[in-house]
């Protein structure tokens, strides 16, 4: 180490800050990850990842600009760098175990300079490099040693003396475009009883003992089998939970490139259900392209952490930190509020320019075919969810307890007590628990069944704010009259 005398300075990379937590459930993210840069890439598919940080992320699933190819990437930047929000659940469904998910290098001889070379491909797998010196094969970690540069590609720096040329005998390369729809949308093997992706959301309680709120897949759900997906696990979770998921309209050359395409192809995709929100366009972030369904779910995320870790609060109106509205191909979209009005009455959440980028509309993907209030608002289907969610993993440990008064009278105070403190901080308009014999026939109790009813009233977004205006001449009058 040199001898020290003066002055100086370091610049260090600028930190991602530590994320807001929400409490109010744990989104799960499905797609593709670079995981030939995580610290373990043989154990980071179909896995699930609750990460708390930005940094827990890019160890365990790795990291890449080109969201096209690395969807999940989207995600962290938009939890975690765009509204610092989290935990966050990963799942990355790229496997190179499968023939389809990988590919061969086409780098064949390298030439090392100062003690070093380069594989000038992304993408990598360096557990599969087999490199040689002439005929004799080269050891890892006796001949040389590997290591990722900023761009995710291979810098093989040599330990052994004399080595000038390398020459590359195999080797293998993520090929993230091989994953399909399939792929994402996952399944349940019943020989083996292995879970596949979408369908690991049911181990996300039993592993981390967290609910499940808002469900993605950004840069696959705007594919009907993977949206449908998403919208099929959403009632039923681990067999008890609710949940909603977000996802994307098509907006590809071949799917809605005007906004007056998008409830056509809204229909024509079955995005139809109270538990879905459907967005449309894309966005661009960070002078990326994004899918809208990335950043608007940490941003509803972020709204609930910043209201008590309750989701009471409609993502409507809540600025998305974007710079523009795109289609797939870049094009930028720039709606005037009746057109984005338009697509709020077909059930479509979109993007609007109001002195800076605000997510807009209040309805899931059931309207206009459902105008219960529960299923329609965004806000009121949330809260249903997150509310029941919350009963059963607050009261869970009461089951098969004695089925007497204490039981029932500690259940029904100990929910009023809750309720009544949303109510008065403005969280809900009331909310109150009543067990009635009706409901509960001596058979019944008799047969271990006990029936609660819970009445739940959250506030509805004030959607249409009209003031009207009315010349008064009397006013003109009275100022100008004298005595």
């Amino acid at each position: 180490m040199p001898y020290l005398h003066g002055i100086r300075i370091q610049e260090n990379p600028t930190s991602v800050p530590t994320p807001v937590a929400n409490e109010a459930g744990v989104p799960v993210v499905f797609g593709t990850a670079p995981i030939n840069l995580a610290a373990d890439p043989a154990n980071a598919s179909n896995k699930l990842f609750l990460c708390n940080t930005y940094a827990e992320a890019v160890e365990a699933l790795g990291y890449s600009e080109d969201y096209d190819s690395y969807t999940l990437c989207q995600a962290m930047d938009a939890f975690f760098k765009a509204f610092g929000v989290g935990p966050v659940v990963f799942c990355n469904v790229l496997d190179p175990a499968k023939a389809a998910h990988k590919e061969a290098l086409t780098t064949t001889s390298l030439t090392v300079a100062n003690g070093q070379a380069k594989i000038n491909e992304v993408g990598v797998i360096a557990s599969s490099l087999v490199l040689k010196n002439g005929s004799t094969a080269l050891v890892k970690d006796t001949d040389y040693t590997l290591e990722y540069d900023e761009e995710g590609k291979v810098i093989i720096t040599v330990i052994t003396s004399g080595v000038t040329t390398i020459t590359v005998d195999s080797g293998g390369k993520l090929k993230p475009s091989g994953v399909t729809a399939s792929d994402v949308v996952g399944a349940i093997n019943s020989s083996t009883g292995v879970y596949t992706g979408i369908q690991l959301v049911d181990k996300v309680y039993p592993q981390f003992s967290l609910t499940p709120s808002l469900l993605l897949a950004p840069g696959w759900s705007h594919i009907p089998a993977v949206g449908l997906a998403l919208a099929e696990k959403c009632d039923g979770i681990s067999g008890l939970f609710k949940a909603e998921c977000v996802v994307d309209i098509d907006c590809t050359s071949s799917g809605a490139t005007k906004y007056t395409d998008v409830a056509q192809k809204k229909l024509d995709s079955g995005f139809a259900q109270e538990h879905m929100i459907c967005l449309w366009p894309q966005v661009k972030y960070a002078g990326k392209k994004m899918a809208f369904s990335a950043i608007y779910a940490a941003m509803a995320c972020y709204t609930d952490a910043s209201n008590d870790n309750v989701p009471s609060v409609s993502p409507s109106n809540r600025a998305i930190r974007i710079s523009a509205a795109v289609l797939a191909d870049g094009t930028e979209v720039l709606l005037d509020q009746p057109q984005a009005n338009e697509l709020n009455g077909v059930g479509v959440v979109t993007a609007l320019n109001l002195n800076g980028w605000k997510a807009w509309g209040n309805n899931t993907a059931a309207y206009p075919d459902t105008t219960d209030p529960k299923d329609r608002w965004i806000a009121c289907r949330r809260f249903f969810s997150w509310w029941g969610n919350s009963f059963i993993t607050t009261y869970m440990e009461k089951v098969d307890n004695p089925a007497n008064y204490r039981l029932i009278e500690s259940i029904v105070d100990s929910e009023n007590v809750r309720a009544n403190s949303l109510v008065s901080t403005g969280k809900c308009a009331g909310l109150r628990m009543v067990y009635s014999k009706d409901d509960n026939p001596i058979g019944n109790v008799i047969d271990g069944k006990i029936v609660f009813r819970q009445y739940l009233a959250p506030y509805t977004p004030a959607e249409d704010i009209l003031n009207i205006l009315e010349f008064d001449p009397s006013m003109i009058e009275a100022a100008l009259g004298g005595e």
